[in-house]
C-alpha cells in the first residue's frame, strides 16, 4: 500500500517506517527536516510544517495515499486539518491518540475500551486534547462515515526516546545504578504496568493498515507482559549485575514539588496501566506483541553504549536532592 506518515522521524513512527518497509509498502514522510532521514532513498520525503495548513493542503493536493497515520495530532486543529485533506482521497486515516486519554480513576482492570470514557480535565493539557482529538474524530466517523481508526499507545520506550525513568532522566539511571546512587519512584512501586517499546507497538500500526475492520473503532495497543513500576529500575540493575536501589516518593509530594515534571505521575501513571489486547487481537489476529521489558531494556543499553549518551547533569542534582529532602521529611528533619 501507499503510505503517507505524517511525523515520521519520531521514537515511535521510525519504528513503524521500519516496519511497514519491511511489509513492502510503499513509503512517504511528511516532516519537518530537522531529523535526516536514514532509509536509504527507500521513502520519499515531503518537508514542512503542519502547522501551516495552506502549505500543508497544498502539498498534498496532488498526491494520492491509500492510508494516512498522523503522528502528530496533538489538538483538534490538526485533527481538522488531516481529515479534512484526506478524507475525500484515502481508503484509511489513522490517528494516533494515547492512553492518557482515558479518564482517570479507570473503570476496569485490565482496562478495556469499552469500560473507559475520555477525560475532560484541563488540568492535564496532553490528555484533553488527545481527548479533544479522539471525540472530533469519532464525530467525523459518526456524521460522514469517514474510515478513521484510532490507535492510543501506552508509555512507550525507544532508542532516542527521552521519555524513561520517572523524572525522564533516561541515561542518568544507568549511572546511578552502577555508582550505586538510589533512584525514585513513585508511591510504593507495586503499582501494575505494562511497559511498551516502539518495535512492538508498531506490528500493531502494520496489523490495522488496511484492515476494514478496524475502520471506525479505536484501539489500545501495549505490552502484554504484566509487570510492575519498581521493576524498570530492578530489570535495569538485573542487566547491569548491580543491584538497583529505589527510594520511594509519594506521587501527590513529587506533583507538589514539580507540577511539570511529575504532571504525568500525578494524573496518569500513579493509576494501573494493565491493558486488556483483546479488541484489537479480535480484529488483527495475527498481531503478537512478544518483546518483553528484559528485551527492550538490553535495547535501550547497546542504544546508550553506541549513541555515547551522557549524564544529565542537572536530572542527576535534582534527584539526588529529591532522595536528600525525603530523608529529612521522615526523619523529622532531624541533623
Amino acid at each position: 500500500m501507499k503510505v503517507l506518515i505524517i511525523g515520521g522521524t519520531g521514537v515511535i513512527s521510525s519504528c513503524i517506517v521500519e516496519q511497514l518497509l519491511a511489509k513492502g509498502h510503499n513509503i512517504s514522510i511528511f516532516h519537518r527536516g530537522t531529523t535526516p532521514l536514514n532509509y536509504g532513498g527507500k521513502v520519499e520525503e515531503f518537508i514542512g510544517d503542519k502547522q501551516n495548513s495552506e502549505e500543508f493542503e497544498r502539498m498534498m493536493k496532488n498526491y494520492q495515499f491509500d492510508v494516512v497515520i498522523d503522528m502528530i495530532c496533538f489538538t483538534v486543529e490538526d485533527a481538522e486539518l488531516t481529515i479534512g485533506v484526506f478524507k475525500n482521497k484515502v481508503e484509511q486515516i489513522i490517528i494516533t491518540s494515547s492512553v492518557a486519554a482515558y479518564r482517570r480513576p479507570l473503570n476496569s482492570l485490565p482496562i478495556q475500551e469499552g469500560q473507559e470514557a475520555l477525560t475532560y480535565n484541563k488540568d492535564f493539557p496532553y490528555a484533553f486534547h488527545k481527548a479533544e482529538v479522539e471525540r472530533y474524530a469519532n464525530k467525523m466517523i459518526e456524521e460522514e462515515d469517514i474510515p478513521i481508526t484510532i490507535i492510543r499507545p501506552s508509555l512507550t520506550y525507544g532508542e532516542r526516546g527521552k521519555n524513561l525513568g520517572i523524572l525522564r532522566q533516561n541515561y542518568n539511571i544507568i549511572d546511578r545504578i552502577k555508582k550505586g546512587k538510589p533512584l525514585v519512584m513513585f508511591g510504593d512501586g507495586t503499582g501494575p504496568m505494562s511497559f511498551t517499546f516502539a518495535p512492538d507497538l508498531a506490528k500493531g500500526y502494520e496489523a490495522v493498515l488496511g484492515n476494514k475492520n478496524t475502520y471506525g473503532k479505536s484501539y489500545h495497543i501495549t505490552s502484554e507482559e504484566r509487570r510492575m513500576w519498581d521493576d524498570l529500575y530492578l530489570e535495569f540493575g538485573k542487566l547491569l549485575g548491580v543491584e538497583a536501589k529505589i527510594v520511594h516518593i509519594p506521587s501527590e509530594i513529587l506533583f507538589s514539588y514539580d507540577p511539570n515534571l511529575f504532571g504525568h505521575i500525578y494524573y496518569e501513571k500513579m493509576y494501573a496501566g494493565i491493558y486488556d489486547n483483546g479488541k484489537i487481537k479480535r480484529d488483527c489476529p495475527q498481531l503478537k506483541m512478544d518483546m518483553t521489558l528484559s528485551d527492550g531494556l538490553t535495547m535501550m543499553l547497546n542504544w546508550y553504549e553506541k549513541s555515547n549518551a551522557v549524564v544529565d547533569e542537572e536530572k542527576d542534582q535534582l534527584e539526588d536532592r529529591l532522595v536528600y529532602l525525603y530523608e529529612k521529611l521522615r526523619n523529622g528533619f532531624k541533623e
